[in-house]
């Protein structure tokens, strides 16, 4: 469903480990807004929720909730490091912003 490259996946588990508190996985949700009507959103979790998919990405756990699992097929997420910005950049299949953001 999801898929992570090597950059996103050493980038997620540095944030893992600098983290305060337990974190069991990363969250990946979509919601409304951005430049295409949805934004993708994302963050750390202590925990997934009763109706959240979970997907395994190198030892990594991804938690995906019903409303976005539909809109998240195939979707690669990888973080980029460049002069102008950092961060991570989400490539759709069905659908994609050019900002890499967002999508309709």
């Amino acid at each position: 469903m999801i898929n992570l490259t090597d950059s996103a996946v050493n980038a997620i588990k540095s944030a893992i480990s600098s983290s305060a508190r337990p974190i069991s996985g990363l969250r990946v949700m979509i919601e409304a807004g951005g430049c295409n009507g949805f934004k993708y959103k994302m963050g750390l979790a202590e925990e997934p929720k009763s109706d959240d998919t979970v997907i395994e990405c190198d030892g990594l756990k991804v938690f995906v909730d019903k409303k976005s699992r539909e809109h998240l097929v195939g979707t690669t997420i990888d973080f980029v490091m460049a002069l102008e910005s950092s961060g991570f950049t989400f490539h759709n299949p069905t659908a994609n912003c050019s900002c890499g953001k967002s999508f309709s």
